[in-house]
């Protein structure tokens, strides 16, 4: 529909219709069409009767190809006819008469459609017509409509009806219309794709391909238009810096160094070539750095990865894993040439001239034409050496290409460089953990323990996690675990540091409270050490629980740790209520014990929170939740393996690799069996020592010790008669037997005896020193009401 003449006034003409009028042979406008309306604003109504030239802009304006017709009408031209704005209106017309020649139809478009249209035909015939790009058209299955490739390529085959392999090398071919299948099915323009192929009978091995859809009026897909143009030396020289660019984020993402070789070798194929293979030093692989290079060897390498664009790799060639034979004697020129860091372009012919006829066949790919050797250059070391072949791309590799691989190269070198460093780094903090951390079994008379360690990342990074299982005085065990803040090398000496300083003062026979009250100390102690900038990343937690199986009583202690999870032999589980203490490292602030009562056969679970932190939810709300797992693992029958248990709960923890690393203790409880104690208690007296004696004595003969009884009876003389004297009543005797004969003596004093060389005229002080000579093991620990003085002997005495 048109608009009116008033919607018309003051907007510009947008149309593209066909203007029809008819004009008598007076020049009197007799028709007048709707889209003549929609043009010039003026109806039917207003134009009908009225001369032509009323609606001519310049009437004197007379540009047309005829003028010889009736009326002065023109056969066809140009005309400026005025809009009812008063805007000219510039349009192109054709006058066809009627049969009797009465009236003339006449034809019109606004010029500038008519300037558009031919432009576009120019441009259309422009670009068939040039010899510099490949222009072509394609059908929805890209066999090719229309080309211009046949003018620049006299009396080669027809292209029409043919395919992109008819201008491209067939696996270049697959690639490129893989791209444009692409366009057709997104619309989306292919831009500057860098195509690594050639025309026939064209020179130039490098091109750039665009690509558009070709639609209907509808929209609909009906083909795709190429442009081929080849690249200038800037184009190249952009493309080597775009793969330098890529090189340097695909390769060393990984601190791995087969991974970073592999992620080199999928890199190369197939932005280089078509075989790309990385051999390195046997020594690189573990960390070291690779030797020099000296004799005929190859510097020992072994194949580090090998790809290749077919994506099989050929059994003829040397495999990943395998050992480099050594070159021959003397060593080939190539050799010498990657010795010094140089990156060789060379030819079949000379590879296997110089490799020999028994090492060709490992060296040279089936249809390999041309070859690129690069080392492995970083810190003046030779890591390694990567080849690239050509085998399935047509052009050879030019010096371009050698530069383009030593650059590339050249920063693979570092990347794998770093792996390697890092390797050691980490193989160093892995050994630095594994001398730290105990036994991952221990079987003592109090408790079965098994503990394990897992370091974040999957293996990728250690920490300061620990765990230990320390035997105490008379059968007792204490149970540790920590968690120093930080992960690597430091983190790792310093738990080794916190470590030693709990056992020293487990020796100590300090009670749970008061160790970690000593070991905050050496935290802050540590911190005041440490650099300015560090002092806040020293911290650490720490879990201490001591058990006693003569008692069955369990005394915890917990400096910020996770509390552990008790599950009881009715397969039962609880997380222990614990007093939280600060971290060590804190200060002033005091620990708590809780005491409890464990049944024999209960399973402790200590842990670290990389166990219970690695969800979405924090380490207390995933408590409850260990316990009831651990209630699952641990079967009625006590016999479930603790490994076995620690196990599965690792590999459920830590099935995706974790952030922090976790350990993690489980102690099984005993108890003594009966019968195997017996105690007696005795008034600070002399005269008691012949009655302690002689309960010693009746004890051992029941227990079928008797081959004890003359040392134990000189181990409580000396004992009982000290604390009489020195110390005063009541005195508490007990005797212990388990794989060895324990004996204890108890008084109120707070008094620390010692080990002293009494001189020849000295009356006394040869007490201890006795008790020193016939025992194994001897010392004293302190409690609220007094001291124990304890010794161990062997049950079978030594001759």
């Amino acid at each position: 529909m048109g608009s009116s003449p008033e919607e018309a006034r003051g907007q510009s003409v947008s149309f593209d219709g066909i203007v029809t009028a008819v004009l008598d042979d007076r020049g009197t406008v007799r028709h007048w069409s709707r889209a003549a309306a929609d043009l010039l604003a003026y109806t039917a109504e207003e134009v009908c009767g009225s001369p032509v030239t009323d609606l001519l802009a310049d009437p004197a304006d007379g540009r047309c190809e005829d003028r010889h017709r009736p009326a002065g009408i023109p056969s066809a031209g140009r005309a400026l006819l005025r809009h009812r704005s008063g805007r000219p209106v510039e349009v192109a017309f054709r006058a066809v008469p009627t049969e009797d020649a009465s009236h003339n139809v006449v034809l019109a478009v606004p010029a500038r459609s008519v300037t558009a249209g031919g432009q576009d035909t120019a441009l259309v015939r422009a670009l068939f017509a040039q010899n510099q790009i490949e222009v072509g058209v394609h059908g929805l299955d890209l066999r090719t409509l229309r080309t211009n490739l046949t003018r620049k390529t006299p009396g080669s085959p027809a292209l029409l009806g043919g395919r992109l392999r008819e201008m491209l090398s067939p696996q270049d071919a697959e690639d490129a219309e893989s791209a444009l299948h692409r366009v057709l099915a997104t619309g989306v323009p292919l831009i500057g794709w860098v195509q690594r192929g050639r025309a026939p009978q064209v020179a130039d091995r490098q091109w750039s391909l665009s690509a558009f859809r070709l639609e209907d009026p509808p929209g609909r897909p009906t083909g795709v238009a190429t442009l081929l143009t080849p690249l200038t030396a800037k184009e190249r020289d952009r493309h080597h810096l775009y793969l330098l660019h890529q090189a340097s984020v695909r390769v060393g993402r990984s601190l791995d160094v087969l991974r970073t070789c592999e992620d080199l070798a999928e890199f190369l194929v197939p932005a280089l070539g078509d075989v790309t293979w990385v051999e390195l030093a046997d020594a690189v692989f573990d960390g070291d750095e690779p030797p020099k290079l000296t004799g005929a060897g190859l510097w020992y390498l072994r194949r580090a990865a090998l790809v290749t664009a077919a994506g099989s790799v050929p059994d003829a060639l040397l495999q990943p894993g395998m050992t480099v034979p050594p070159m021959p004697d003397p060593a080939p020129p190539i050799l010498h040439r990657l010795r010094r860091g140089e990156t060789v372009l060379a030819s079949v012919p000379e590879a296997r001239e110089q490799l020999g006829p028994e090492l060709a066949s490992l060296f040279v790919p089936d249809r390999g034409h041309s070859v690129l050797y690069s080392p492995l250059f970083a810190r003046g070391l030779v890591l390694g050496v990567v080849v690239v072949w050509r085998t399935e791309q047509p052009e050879p590799f030019v010096d371009e290409d050698r530069a383009l691989l030593a650059e590339i190269a050249s920063r693979a070198a570092l990347s794998v460089d770093n792996a390697r460093r890092y390797t050691r780094e980490h193989r160093a903090a892995v050994a630095l953990q594994q001398r730290l951390l105990p036994r991952t079994t221990r079987d003592t008379a109090a408790v079965e323990a098994a503990g394990s360690y897992v370091p974040a990342g999957g293996g990728a990074g250690i920490g300061g996690d620990w765990f230990d299982v320390i035997p105490l005085s008379s059968l007792r065990v204490a149970l540790v675990v920590g968690d120093v803040v930080g992960h690597g090398l430091h983190a790792a000496a310093t738990m080794g540091r916190l470590r030693t300083a709990v056992q020293t003062l487990a020796d100590l026979e300090l009670a749970p409270d008061e160790l970690l009250t000593h070991v905050d100390d050496l935290v802050q102690k540590l911190a005041d050490e440490a650099d300015p900038a560090q002092r806040d990343v020293v911290g650490a937690t720490c879990l201490y629980a001591v058990y006693d199986p003569v008692t069955r009583r369990c005394a915890v202690a917990s400096a910020g740790h996770p509390p552990p999870v008790l599950v009881r032999p009715d397969a039962t589980a609880e997380v222990i209520d614990v007093a939280p203490g600060p971290p060590l490292g804190v200060g002033g602030m005091p620990f708590e014990v809780t005491s409890l009562c464990l049944e024999p056969g209960s399973v402790l679970a200590l842990y670290t929170d990389g166990l219970v932190a690695s969800g979405e939810q924090d380490g207390p709300a995933e408590a409850p939740r260990l316990a009831g797992r651990l209630a699952a693992l641990c079967d009625r029958s006590g016999s479930a393996s603790l490994e076995a248990i620690g196990q599965a709960l690792l590999s459920e923890a830590t099935d995706v690799p974790s952030r922090d690393d976790v350990a993690l203790l489980l102690a099984r409880t005993k108890e003594l069996a009966d019968g195997s104690t017996n105690a007696w208690e005795f008034p600070a007296d002399p005269a008691v020592v012949p009655r302690a004696r002689k309960a010693v004595t009746a004890q051992l003969a029941a227990w079928n010790l008797e081959q004890l009884t003359f040392t134990t009876e000189l181990i409580v003389s000396e004992l009982v008669t000290n604390a009489i004297r020195y110390a005063g009543g009541p005195i508490t005797l007990r005797l212990i037997r388990d794989n060895v004969l324990i004996c204890e003596v108890s008084d109120p004093s707070n008094t620390q005896p010692r080990l002293r060389r009494a001189r020849w005229a000295d009356e006394g002080g040869r007490g201890l020193y006795l008790v020193a000579q016939l025992t194994t093991r001897w010392g004293s620990r302190y409690s609220h009401n007094g001291k124990t003085i304890w010794t161990e002997q062997p049950l079978v005495p030594s001759v």
